[in-house]
């Protein structure tokens, strides 16, 4: 119950769920909402300076505990990540979500037309409430009408974690991302994973204590998670990784053995590898 990114809980104020768990002068109930922006920042601190460490994708569900001074602090619902959202990237949750982005990244046009402008464009994962279906396209509110095939039904998941990951190739690294757009190691994981309906926390070291039936190098295979202190890949084959990095500063396929050497060589120690 210590971990503050997932402990919706301050020494001022907690969630009410949590009375009786942690000590707090105060006890409230969450708002649910959810994000109505193509991407939000998750901030340690109610700054735009502060560090992203996580990051919601259009249609996510937060359980805001305190709104000041145009921040909401509360709760992802996804994986559970405690943080500060630009309270305009939010609104009441509404009903439940009815499809997904299977895409890699799709655009929100204003009308049906796909010579509309533009309003959104929307990355792999993010969630909508489908509305009217017209010449193909779906009202997906505040995203504007997206092109059906871009969208799977809620429950139906990918099979190859992998292949989902290879999607992202070439995409920029960013700290906290989890976008088409920009993200990083462990964002690039669950982002693969949770395509295929597979829960996966935000962070390495989560990652790494969620998922315990260790590998051997010898019997890596595609799928497979390798996992240093505070970074990780995802195996494509016995001997290729992808993984998002800041040695590229983009996801990029390596030798899984040429990446030990050189992320060795950095000082950074091997934690051992992971069947999800």
């Amino acid at each position: 119950m210590s971990d503050r990114r997932t402990l919706l809980a301050r020494p001022d104020l907690a969630d009410s769920r949590l009375e009786g768990l942690v000590r707090a002068e105060r006890f409230a109930e969450v708002t649910a909402m959810r994000c109505i922006q193509p991407t939000a920042g998750v901030r340690k601190a109610p700054e735009d300076g502060s560090e992203q460490e996580d990051e919601l994708l259009f249609g996510e569900g937060f359980d805001v505990l305190e709104t000041r001074d145009g921040w909401s602090w509360g709760q992802a619902r996804r994986d559970g990540y405690v943080g500060f959202v630009r309270s305009v990237a939010l609104a009441p949750a509404g009903g439940p979500p009815t499809m997904r982005v299977g895409a890699l990244r799709t655009c929100g046009f204003s009308r049906p037309d796909l010579k509309s402008a533009v309003v959104a464009l929307i990355s792999m994962g993010g969630l909508i409430r489908a509305g009217e279906s017209r010449n193909g396209y779906v009202d997906a509110g505040e995203a504007g009408w997206i092109w059906a095939a871009h969208l799977e039904r809620i429950g139906i998941f990918e099979t190859d974690a992998a292949a989902v990951a290879e999607r992202f190739l070439g995409t920029p690294y960013l700290w906290g991302g989890r976008s088409s757009l920009g993200l990083d190691c462990s964002g690039l994981v669950q982002q693969a994973l949770m395509a295929t309906g597979r829960a996966c926390p935000r962070d390495t070291d989560q990652q790494f204590a969620a998922f315990p039936d260790a590998v051997e190098r010898d019997g890596l295979a595609r799928g497979d998670l390798v996992f240093w202190k505070g970074h990780m890949g995802m195996m494509l084959d016995a001997d290729r990784m992808i993984h998002a990095n800041a040695h590229h500063m983009a996801v990029a396929v390596e030798p899984v053995d040429g990446a030990l050497v050189r992320i060795e060589k950095a000082g950074v120690p091997f934690l051992g590898c992971r069947r999800p």
